[in-house]
C-alpha cells in the first residue's frame, strides 16, 4: 500500500494506431528495471512486447485490449495503462482514462496529428486529463518534431511547448537538448540505458536559446515569480519545473518531449518529466453520487482511512475466473474484505487482490487510495462501483459510444452452438461496445462493434478460444411494407364440409394511415354484424399485417374501416369473420398499391475542415439526403439521412476518403419508400427465395 500518495502516478498511454505506445512503454519497463530484456511488436524472436500479451495482437502486431502494469522511477510508483490506437478498440481508451490522473499523449514525428491523436484528445478533454506530448519516431525519415508541435497548437488548440529539441533527425537522430538544464543528451549503451550530458553542440547553440526563449515566456505565465526572474534574467531550474507543472495540471500547457523509443532515445526524461509534472491522486478531483440523496453529487477524500469507494471500470475472462480490474478512489481494499455492489446490492468476499503487470500478476494484501489493482472471482459488470459496509454510493458512468457496425453470425458446426452462446455472453460483458441480439424477424443473429476490424478481432477470438467457426454476412435490413392509396373490401368467406359450416361477409376500406402501426374503426350501423364478431374481424386484419404480401415484412400504417356485412344464423362464427377479413385483406391488399419502406438512418459525420467535400461525396453516393452541415474550431459536422441498406461498410470507405480522420454515429430516423428500381430488386429477391424454399 502507497503510503505517500504524492509518491504515485496514475498514467495511460494514447496514441494512434503504429505510433509507438507498445514500444514506448516497453522501454519504461526496461529502463525501470521491471523486465529485464526488450522485445519488440512483431519482434523477430517470436516473443513480442510485454504489454502485448494476446497472441493476436502478437500477429497483427496492434494492441487490442489495454494492459495495465506498475513500475517504479526514482523512488515514485507508477501504473501504466498501455491502450489501443485503433479506432475500433475506443472503449478501452475510454475506460482507461476513465480512472487515470494524467496521460502520455504518442505522436509521430512523420505523420504528426492524425485521427486517431484526436480522438484520444477528445476522451482526455471529457475526463479532465492532464497530458505531456511524445513526440517519437524522430529517427525515421521526414521526421520533423517542429511541425508535430505546431500540430497540437493548430490542430488539437494545444498550448504546446517544445523541452527539448532534438539533436540530429532521421538517420542522424542522436539525442535531445534540454532547454531547462540546457544540456545535451546522449544515450549510450547497447540499449540506451546510460545517459551522457554534454555541452550543446556550436550549430545547435543559436536555436537551444531561440527555443528555450520560447518556452520560458510560455511558461512563465503560469508563475509570476518565475516571470519576474526572466526578466531580471536568473531563472532556476525549480521555478521551471514548478510552473511548468501548474500549467500541466490546469491542463493549460503540453510539455513536449522527443526521442525515438524503437532506438532507446529520449525515454528516460520523460520519465522525469511524469514524475515532475503529471499529478498525483491527490491532485485529481473526483466525484461520487449519493444514492440515498437522490444520486446528489459530493467531492472524494483521497485518504486510506475513509469508507473505501472503488470502481471496476475494465473486465476480463482470466484464467481462474473474471478479472476486475478496479481503481481505488477513497479507503482501502484488503484480501479477505467483503465488499458491497452498489448496483446489484449484493456482497462479496475478496479472495485474491493482485496487481496487474500485462498478462502476469502478483498477489498483494491489500491496496489504498489512488491504486490501480485486480480482484479475482467477483461477478460484476464493467463501470459497477463497490463499497464497504454498505455504502450506497456511485462513481459517475463512463461514455460508451453506440456501435455503428453489424454482422450477422452463422455456427458452421452446430456441436459448437453452445460454445459460441458462452463466448458471446463473455465478449459482451468485457466490452460494452461489442453488442449482440437475434433478430426477431429474419432469426439471425446479429453482431454490433466500432467497426470491421473489431468484429472481424471478435470472430476470430470465438474460433481460437473456443473452437467456434462462424460464418458472416450482411444482417437483413428490417423493411417495412405499406399501402399507398385507399383500396375498398367486400369479401365473403363461404365453406361448407358437412355439418354446421363457416359464413362470414365483410364490407369497407383500408387506408393508408400515416401515423401509428394499426387502427380500427368500427362504422358499422344497424346490427348488420352482431357486436361479438367485430372484434373477431380486427383480429384477423392483425394477423396479417405480420407478413406483408410484396416481401413478407410486417406490414405498417394501415386503417381498416368495417361498414357493413352478413352474417349467417347457424355458420357464423369468431373463426369465420376472422377468415373473412384474411381474405379481405389478400384480395384488397394490392389493389392499395402497397410499397416497400427502408429504415432511415440519421448519420453525422465528423472531421476536420478539408474532408467536408468528401463526406459529402460519401454520403451521396449512398442514396443520402444533407440535412446540415456545423462547423468550429477547424471541425465540421455533417447531418445526413442514409437508407440503412446503403450504410454496409461505410466506416471502411470513410477512413479512406478522410485519410482516416473522421468518425460518425449512426440512429434510426424514420421509414421511407424504397425507390422503384432498389424495390424491384428486392421483390424479385424475394419472389425467388420462396420458389427456391418451395
Amino acid at each position: 500500500m502507497t503510503s505517500d500518495l504524492t509518491k504515485l502516478r496514475n498514467i495511460g498511454i494514447s496514441a494512434h494506431i503504429d505510433s509507438g505506445k507498445t514500444t514506448l512503454t516497453e522501454r519504461i519497463l526496461f529502463y525501470t528495471d521491471r523486465i529485464r530484456a526488450i522485445h519488440d511488436v512483431k519482434g523477430k524472436d517470436g516473443v513480442g512486447a510485454t504489454m502485448d500479451s494476446m497472441e493476436l495482437e502478437r500477429e497483427r502486431g496492434i494492441t487490442i485490449a489495454s494492459a495495465a502494469t506498475h513500475t517504479e522511477w526514482n523512488g515514485y510508483k507508477i501504473n501504466i495503462i498501455d491502450t489501443p490506437g485503433h479506432v475500433d478498440f475506443t472503449i478501452e481508451v475510454e475506460r482507461s482514462l476513465r480512472v487515470l490522473d494524467g496521460a502520455v499523449l504518442v505522436l509521430c514525428a512523420v505523420a504528426g496529428v492524425q485521427s486517431q491523436s484526436i480522438t484520444v484528445d477528445r476522451q482526455m478533454r471529457r475526463y479532465n486529463v492532464p497530458r505531456i506530448a511524445f513526440v517519437n519516431k524522430s529517427d525515421r525519415s521526414g521526421a520533423n518534431p517542429f511541425k508535430v508541435t505546431a500540430d497540437l497548437c493548430d490542430k488539437l488548440k494545444h498550448n504546446a511547448v517544445l523541452m527539448q529539441i532534438p539533436i540530429g533527425l532521421e538517420a542522424d537522430h542522436q539525442g535531445v537538448v534540454d532547454l531547462v538544464t540546457m544540456k545535451a543528451l546522449y544515450f549510450d549503451g547497447d540499449n540506451g540505458e546510460t545517459i551522457r550530458e554534454g555541452a550543446i553542440p556550436a550549430e545547435l547553440q543559436a536555436q537551444a536559446e531561440e527555443k528555450r526563449e520560447e518556452m520560458l515566456e510560455a511558461v512563465s505565465m503560469f508563475s509570476e515569480e518565475l516571470m519576474e526572474a526572466v526578466l531580471e534574467g536568473d531563472p532556476t531550474e525549480e521555478m521551471i519545473h514548478t510552473a511548468v507543472r501548474t500549467g500541466t495540471l490546469s491542463r493549460d500547457l503540453t510539455p513536449v518531449y522527443i526521442g525515438s523509443a524503437y532506438k532507446n532515445k529520449g525515454v528516460q526524461p520523460l520519465l522525469n518529466a511524469i514524475i515532475r509534472y503529471l499529478p498525483d491522486p491527490t491532485e485529481v478531483e473526483n466525484e461520487a453520487m449519493d444514492l440515498e440523496k437522490g444520486e446528489e453529487a459530493f467531492p472524494i477524500e483521497v485518504d486510506s482511512d475513509r469508507p473505501m469507494i472503488s470502481l471496476a471500470f475494465k473486465l476480463e475472462e482470466g484464467r481462474f475466473g473474471q478479472l476486475t480490474y478496479v481503481r481505488i478512489y477513497q479507503g482501502s481494499l484488503n484480501k479477505g474484505d467483503t465488499i458491497y455492489n452498489t448496483r446489484t446490492k449484493k456482497e462479496v468476499r475478496v479472495g485474491r487482490l493482485v496487481r496487474m503487470h500485462a498478462a502476469d500478476m502478483e498477489d498483494i494484501d491489500g491496496a489504498g487510495a489512488g491504486d490501480i489493482v485486480a480482484l479475482f472471482g467477483v461477478d460484476c459488470a464493467s463501470g459497477d462501483t463497490f463499497t464497504k459496509n454498505r455504502l450506497r454510493v456511485s462513481m459517475s458512468s463512463m461514455h460508451v459510444p453506440e456501435p455503428v457496425i453489424h454482422l450477422s453470425i452463422k455456427v458452421v458446426d452446430r456441436k459448437t452452438e453452445a460454445n459460441v452462446a458462452k463466448a458471446l455472453a463473455r465478449f459482451t460483458k468485457e466490452d460494452p461496445t461489442f453488442r449482440t441480439k437475434v433478430d426477431e424477424e429474419s432469426s439471425q443473429t446479429v453482431i454490433s462493434g466500432m467497426g470491421e476490424l473489431h468484429l472481424e478481432v471478435y470472430v476470430e477470438r470465438m474460433k481460437r478460444e473456443y473452437g467456434a467457426v462462424v460464418e458472416t454476412g450482411q444482417p437483413q435490413v428490417a423493411y417495412r411494407e405499406a399501402i399507398s392509396r385507399r383500396a375498398e373490401f367486400n369479401y365473403t368467406h363461404k365453406k361448407q364440409t358437412g355439418g354446421s359450416g363457416q359464413y362470414g361477409r365483410i364490407e369497407g376500406y383500408i387506408e393508408p394511415l400515416e401515423t401509428g402501426e394499426f387502427e380500427f374503426l368500427n362504422e358499422i350501423r344497424g346490427g348488420s354484424i352482431p357486436q361479438e364478431y367485430i372484434p373477431s374481424v380486427e383480429k384477423g386484419f392483425l394477423s396479417m399485417m405480420k407478413k406483408g404480401k410484396l416481401i413478407g415484412f410486417p406490414v405498417t400504417g394501415l386503417r381498416v374501416a368495417l361498414q357493413d356485412g352478413q352474417t349467417h344464423a347457424v355458420d357464423s362464427s369468431d373463426n369465420a369473420f376472422q377468415a373473412a377479413a384474411r381474405g379481405a385483406f389478400a384480395e384488397t391488399y394490392h389493389k392499395a398499391k402497397p410499397q416497400i419502406l427502408e429504415p432511415i438512418m440519421r448519420v453525422s459525420v465528423e472531421g476536420p475542415n478539408e474532408f467536408q467535400g468528401a463526406f459529402v461525396k460519401t454520403v451521396m453516393q449512398r442514396r443520402g439526403l444533407i440535412v446540415g452541415t456545423t462547423e468550429e474550431e477547424g471541425f465540421v459536422r455533417v447531418d445526413s439521412d442514409v437508407p440503412l441498406a446503403e450504410m454496409f461498410g461505410y466506416s471502411t470507405d470513410l477512413r479512406s476518403a478522410s485519410q482516416g480522420k473522421a468518425e460518425y454515429t449512426m440512429e434510426f430516423s424514420r421509414y421511407a419508400p424504397v425507390p422503384g428500381d432498389a424495390s424491384d430488386d428486392l421483390i424479385k429477391k424475394f419472389n425467388e427465395d420462396s420458389k427456391a424454399k418451395a
